[in-house]
């Protein structure tokens, strides 16, 4: 079936989307969820934005539990476009104590120690839990995650919103990015983006994890499962076994990893 998006409003969002979006008027615009009325273990959404997302991280499975919540949240982010200039926070430049951190974060020499680095549509980066990150303005993106909502602030820009600094210290890697954890351009090639522990996604132009409750989400061309036609701004929900046309197409497709 084909998901139904919902419109979520950000400060750091957009009034305008690309043309196959119908957001309501007026509104800034951050994120386009794809959801469905069942509680299902992965989330696919757009991301778009004008100016900086905070500087953020997510707990893992086990401290989300702690905290009482059902899952952390591991997630990856493929680059739809870019401004020039654009840039990922991804880790920071260097080891930092819990008290350090904390200190950063309060005194926003956090947005200094950040690993800014810069980004062009193609890139595929995996951001697992623990990792401290932001994305900066003028760039659109296909996130695929844990569905789960769960964010700790540790900086807002100056924005009025609620930090989480003693939750975000608690739970975050303060360490330096993985390189290997950021792949280039690959337009019209396949490949295996993630897989495992929480979820497995390929970048392919054919069916694929057919045998698997599966998120199809085109980036070009036009895909079908039955009488649901999708293409790029729309996520298709497929169950095991069900069928999936591509009209030369490629895509994105993700699922739940299975257990080793």
């Amino acid at each position: 079936m084909k998901l139904e998006r919902r419109y979520v409003e950000k400060p750091w969002g957009r009034t305008r989307l690309p043309p196959m979006f119908d957001p309501p008027a007026g509104q800034r615009i951050g994120e386009v969820w794809f959801s469905s009325a069942a509680q299902l273990p992965l989330l696919a959404k757009y991301i778009f934005t004008s100016q900086p997302l905070s500087i953020q991280v997510h707990p893992d499975d086990a401290q989300a539990q702690e905290r009482g919540l059902r899952s952390g949240k591991s997630e990856c982010w493929y680059i739809l476009d870019a401004e020039p200039g654009a840039t990922l926070g991804l880790g920071l430049k260097q080891v930092l104590t819990k008290a350090d951190l904390r200190a950063a974060a309060i005194d926003g020499s956090i947005e200094d120690l950040l690993k800014w680095r810069p980004v062009a549509a193609g890139d595929f980066i995996f951001v697992p839990s623990g990792t401290i990150h932001a994305i900066g303005g003028g760039i659109s993106l296909l996130e695929f995650q844990q569905n789960s909502d769960v964010t700790y602030r540790l900086y807002d820009f100056g924005r009025r919103r609620e930090l989480h600094v003693e939750d975000g210290v608690q739970v975050a890697a303060a360490v330096p990015f993985a390189d290997e954890l950021v792949q280039n351009s690959f337009a019209t090639e396949q490949r295996v983006l993630v897989k495992g522990p929480h979820f497995t996604l390929v970048h392919t132009n054919e069916d694929a994890l057919e045998d698997q409750l599966r998120w199809v989400m085109p980036l070009s061309g036009t895909v079908r499962s039955g009488e649901d036609i999708a293409g790029a701004g729309d996520c298709l929900l497929l169950g095991p076994g069900e069928a999936l046309e591509s009209r030369s197409a490629w895509m994105l497709i993700g699922t739940k990893t299975k257990p080793s």
